[in-house]
């Protein structure tokens, strides 16, 4: 079915969001210059027809989540089913059909390293549907998480001034969460607005107790918050994966330098013979290749770019997809 883009309105509340996603719905009004009534009624029904989610992550290095980038061939008639086993894993966050149909990627976030391996050494080699597996872990992030995706385009330089919240970045040893901790994020991981109330039920804490807390992760810079939907509902309909092999020396410059384009939501240096992977959103394959050629081709130190074209977004952030729609996981 043809896609319905959002309109003018809808993508400036949705990059709002992205820039301050518990910003209160009066203060949005004022800043986009609409009703309150507006505002909530068009968030209410983005949210409630799937469009958009935002969603609130612990981000996952601060609190010791073991998070690798798999790459997984499978035949051609199984790749959709193993993507779909994948996404229903409460241990992985993203899946990716890509590349003809016959190679899945998706993204691990283990509690530890006994779990990880558990799926990379026993779970996964076990089914006859995956012929190879190959598994690089993240060794530094360089935009994505807590920095959001700069490639949407409507607010104006006032609104984005007025609706800047950036978050702390920290480093150094890592933050424990505990059992009420973790009660919270998995609320957040349904609705990055629910209230103190409910944050504070889930947790058995005082409504003070869990904001207060839920201020002191963010400060600490172990908690943030995004907004998932479906890049085509915005006008991007070319997502692809650059897997990047370059020099040593030129990786710190290259993932700055990825950082700031508006076609890279994710980039992050990982191991293997491809130590650069991005995620890139394009209008179309036309501003792909200009991208490709342009910026990736001018940056130092680079050796060789795979570019993996991906065919179907399976699961997005811990939310499963039905066509451009985010859909929430089964509960354990």
């Amino acid at each position: 079915m043809p896609i319905t883009l959002l309109d003018d309105l809808d993508q400036a509340l949705v990059q709002a969001l992205m820039l301050s996603g518990r910003v209160p719905f009066s203060r949005l009004a004022e800043v986009l210059e609409v009703s309150d009534q507006t505002v909530v009624r068009r968030y209410r029904r983005l949210r409630g027809e799937g469009l958009i989610r935002v969603i609130g992550r612990p981000v996952g290095h601060r609190v010791g989540l073991v998070e690798s980038w798999l790459r997984l061939q499978c035949p051609p008639d199984t790749a959709l089913s193993v993507a779909d086993a994948l996404a229903r894993r409460p241990d992985i966050s993203w899946v990716n059909l890509n590349s003809g149909g016959t190679e899945v990627q998706c993204i691990t976030r283990a509690r530890s390293r006994e779990e990880h391996d558990e799926l990379l050494l026993r779970q996964l080699p076990r089914t006859r549907r995956v012929v190879a597996i190959t598994a690089h872990s993240v060794l530094r992030s360089f935009t994505g998480g807590p920095r959001h995706w700069r490639g949407l385009d409507v607010l104006t330089a006032r609104q984005l001034a007025e609706l800047a919240d950036p978050v702390p970045e920290r480093h150094g040893e890592r933050v424990r969460l505990d059992a009420a901790e973790q009660a919270m994020f998995a609320v957040l991981a349904r609705d990055g607005r629910a209230g103190y109330p409910e944050l504070a039920r889930a947790a058995g804490l005082s409504e003070s107790t869990a904001r207060r807390r839920l201020d002191h992760l963010r400060e600490l810079g172990a908690y943030y918050l995004d907004v998932e939907v479906d890049p085509r509902l915005l006008g991007f309909e070319t997502q692809a994966t650059l897997m990047i092999t370059i020099t040593p020396a030129a990786l710190a410059a290259a993932g700055a330098a990825l950082a700031t384009h508006p076609q890279v939501p994710f980039a992050a240096a990982i191991t293997g013979s491809a130590n650069l992977v991005a995620i890139t959103i394009c209008r179309d394959n036309d501003a792909l290749y200009t991208y490709l050629t342009e910026q990736i081709g001018a940056l130092e130190g680079v050796q060789h770019v795979e570019v993996v074209p991906q065919l179907r977004s399976v699961k997005r952030a811990g939310m499963l997809m039905d066509g451009t729609r985010l859909v929430d996981p089964p509960t354990a």
